[in-house]
């Protein structure tokens, strides 16, 4: 009999946005819940979903996921019509939003989602507060990472 690949223990973790701590310095970084359809869940369940190049946006006093994709399962129901792209609220406390809201607008932030997770039976996002790096905190980045990596490397020889 084949052997089944094992599971990370305890890894909830549906997607996550590897970019983003490339191209943006996060500042803080908030949990929220997703408003989302069954459909939606379901294709979660089969990590059918991309949220590298989604933002979170603030209309009307509350938070948005937008650009995050979500391929719609075949199995899928025919009198539903399933919108890959759309945008989808996030659920978090007023003074939160609030808090959040005053950040983007005053010091020129912007919100990332991170990462998109389990947590007792709910789909949460990771949101991070981020500015934006220059050319050059990228390749300040790009060295830090190959340092670090040549130091493992000599370690693990010796």
């Amino acid at each position: 009999m084949a052997k089944k690949p094992k599971k990370k223990p305890n890894d909830n973790t549906i997607a996550r946005n590897r970019k983003a701590r490339f191209d943006f310095s996060i500042e803080v970084t908030f949990e929220g819940g997703l408003v989302l359809e069954g459909w939606e869940v379901k294709s979660l369940r089969e990590g059918r979903v991309q949220i590298d190049d989604s933002y979170v946006l603030a209309r009307n006093g509350e938070l948005e996921w937008v650009g995050g994709t979500i391929t719609p399962l075949i199995t899928t129901s025919t009198h539903i019509n399933a919108s890959p792209t759309r945008s989808r609220k996030i659920l978090m406390h007023r003074q939160e939003i609030d808090r959040l809201i005053g950040q983007i607008e005053r010091k020129g932030y912007t919100l990332i989602p991170l990462a998109l997770y389990w947590k007792n039976g709910r789909v949460k996002i990771d949101i991070g507060l981020a500015k934006g790096k220059k050319e050059h905190d990228k390749r300040a980045s790009i060295k830090e990472r190959d340092w670090e990596r040549e130091k493992a490397r000599t370690l693990k020889v010796r």
